[in-house]
This record gives C-alpha cells, structure tokens and sequence, in this order.
C-alpha cells in the first residue's frame, strides 16, 4: 500500500514529520511538499513556470521530494510521476491551525486532498486547532485510524476534512461529524500612504 503525503507548511514542517511517523507503521509513504510555506494558497496550480523538484534531506537522511509549487502541484506530481507505485491514500497535513468555514476554500490543505479527489485517489487533510507549535502525536495517531477507516470503506469521490483540538488526549470529548460551515473570515485592512504617495 502507498500513501502521499504532503501539506501547505512546507516538507521540514512538524506536522509532517509526526504524519509520517505514524502512517508509514501501515504503508510505504512517499512525502512529495512545498519547500516552503504555501498557506492560503488555495486550489492555486502552476502553470507558467517550471516546477523544480528536488530530494530534500534531513540530517543526511533523505525526508523526500521538495517542490517549488503549491499542494495541489504536489498531489498532481506525487501521484503521476514521482510515487513508484499507484497511490492507494493522499493525506495532507498535519496542518497548524483548524481549516474550518471559508477558510478550506483557501486552504492548502485542503487543496491537496480536493486535487487527489478530482485524480480519483481518496483523501484525508487534518489540522490541529493550534498556531503555536503543538504536539502532533495524538492528530498522528487519529489520522492512521482515518486512514484505514477511509480505505476500508472505499470512499473513492470524498475529501475528508479533519480538525483536531489542541487538547491533552485525556480532554477529547468524541468525535462529531458535520456539515462544512459557512463562516466568514473577519477581515481587517489598514490603508496607509509610502513616503512616495502610494497607497499599500
């Protein structure tokens, strides 16, 4: 079995690393990511540039491949031409901060698995509800129980979208599923005028 793993927090992201850990207990996992950050970059693909893409390594150990692209660049890459065999599970993640509302329309995150949707490969993305640095181990270990859940129930034509509270495991009350949100963001932009009389 070969899962894809990748985020929008770039390929040295924590988040992935605990991911990793975790699902590659039950398959043979291929990390393909952005080499840097591509938060809110939303169902972004490229288009009028080369993508680079190139193995990324970590204290000598090869972590995976790096794109200069978006997630969804990723996802379209990972499954077409740099997994060796047919990707049975794209997961994305393990995101810092909840993807809840209008935010998945921007996110990366979820881009990523919307994208391994469309190329008919299910998908699962998980958040932490934290900013901050967390620990990934228990959004880790909930993500491997969604994993073989989804693959067990072949769901094929479904982005799952999970989000984890930033709690002790000892605190989790259950799980609840719902319908996507329709929440908006509050928004606040601030008009300024650069010594020159350019308005940003």
């Amino acid at each position: 079995m070969c899962f894809l793993l990748t985020n929008d927090d770039g390929i040295y992201a924590k988040g992935l690393a605990s991911l990793y850990q975790e699902l590659s207990r039950d398959a043979e996992c291929i990390i393909v990511a952005p080499e840097v950050e591509q938060s809110a970059v939303g169902h972004a693909i490229t288009i009028f540039r080369p993508i680079m893409v190139r193995e990324a390594r970590k204290n000598g150990t090869i972590l995976g491949y790096a794109v200069a692209g978006t997630p969804a660049d990723c996802v379209k890459l990972g499954i077409r031409e740099l997994a060796a065999t047919p990707v049975d599970l794209v997961v994305s993640g393990i995101n810092r901060g909840a993807n809840v509302g209008i935010n998945v329309l921007y996110s990366g995150t979820v881009s990523a698995v919307t994208e391994a949707v469309i190329l008919g490969v299910p998908s699962l993305a998980i958040s932490l509800d934290s900013h901050k640095e967390a620990d990934y181990s228990f959004a880790a270990r909930f993500a491997r129980k969604m994993a073989a859940f989804i693959l067990r129930n072949s769901w094929q034509d479904i982005a799952i979208n999970v989000n984890i509270p930033a709690l002790p495991e000892a605190e989790m009350k259950g799980l609840v599923v719902v319908k996507q949100g329709r929440a908006r963001l509050l928004e606040n932009f601030e008009k300024r005028v650069d010594p020159r009389d350019n308005i940003y």
